[in-house]
């Protein structure tokens, strides 16, 4: 196999990654005016992703990354027409960094509000524009012959893409709504497994949708098993999920999402951004790739230094790995 395919595949890969750790991480924050019923509870639930979100927002980093250094052409096609989406990613990831920081730093209620509504939009902003840059991806845009954009900032902006930004917060609010209950003890607990056997399935239906719409119009007969998968997959979280196997659930919704990406990305290989004015305007795998010796290098690069970071994740998990109640939180607290 060409080192530029397993490139795409560990493109593919990374993404991966980002949308399963992030995932839940932005359901989360989308959860925190829904789920919890005072201070307390907001505590918990900032808590359960407190030690883990800034690790998982390295995926993003290490994707952008890995894509300009093995495919510069798809960096710069891709990133320079939704500049404006990335911008907004951007701007939501670092207020609701901030945020995380700020809000226990003075004791007032209006002080945490403010802050927590911070959380709140720093998680829906970024996980609608990363739904819409993977889908931008995936159903392409009007690109010349040259590679560039043809129209306004808002050309991405179609019903396939924002089908798919949709799909991926619909995504989160579940996978968040099931961490939590793996995460939490209590009336937060049973709240988000109620909240996630209730609405997941109606949640989870525009990423059924854009999984179909993607093999509809590019996808091959393997890419369509791992849409099954991905269907199966959904009715076995929830199953678990009823019957209180949070940990099943979880890691089920993490099939799910896996083999979304596999059907994404099948049903965009060997192209890594369709041109929608002329197939052969599309951008490929072949034509966008860095020469053969940067490829080696940075393989090489990835093979030394991705398990030091994939142990430390791991180490990091398992030391927060235990539930957080509203126990765990002082009656009074004064930062």
């Amino acid at each position: 196999m060409e080192l530029a395919v397993v490139w795409f595949c560990v493109i593919a890969l990374l993404w991966l990654g980002y949308l399963f750790l992030e995932g839940f991480d932005f359901g989360v924050g989308m959860l925190l005016p829904v789920l919890a019923e005072d201070n307390t509870e907001r505590r918990v639930m900032v808590n359960t992703i407190g030690p883990v979100w800034d690790g998982n927002e390295v995926w993003l980093i290490v994707a952008i990354g890995a894509t300009f250094a093995a495919f510069p052409g798809w960096y710069a096609s891709l990133l320079s027409a939704t500049y404006l989406p990335v911008l907004l990613i951007l701007l939501g990831l670092i207020g609701r960094g901030v945020a995380f920081e700020y809000r226990g730093k003075v004791d007032s209620v209006r002080w945490r509000r403010t802050w927590d509504r911070v959380i709140f939009t720093g998680s829906l902003v970024p996980a609608l524009g990363v739904g819409l840059l993977i889908s931008t991806t995936v159903f392409g845009l009007p690109l010349d012959a040259d590679g560039n954009r043809v129209g306004s900032v808002f050309a991405s902006v179609r019903l396939e893409t924002v089908l798919g930004a949709v799909a991926l917060v619909g995504f989160a609010l579940v996978h968040g709504a099931v961490f939590l209950s793996l995460k939490t003890d209590g009336d937060i607990r049973h709240r988000a497994r109620d909240l996630a056997l209730r609405f997941g399935p109606l949640a989870l239906a525009p990423l059924g949708a854009l999984l179909v719409l993607a093999q509809l119009e590019a996808g091959a007969g393997w890419s369509w098993l791992a849409v099954g998968v991905a269907a199966a997959a959904g009715a076995v979280a929830f199953d678990r999920l009823g019957r209180g196997r949070e940990g099943q659930a979880f890691a089920a919704l993490g099939v799910v999402i896996a083999a979304a990406v596999v059907a994404l990305f099948g049903a965009l290989y060997p192209n890594v951004l369709p041109s929608t004015l002329d197939p052969a305007w599309s951008l490929t795998v072949a034509d966008t790739a860095s020469s053969p010796y940067t490829l080696q290098v940075i393989s090489w690069v990835a093979l030394f230094g991705t398990p030091a970071v994939l142990v430390y994740q791991a180490w990091t998990y398992w030391v927060f790995r235990k539930r957080v109640s509203t126990a765990h939180i002082p009656p009074v607290h004064v930062p």
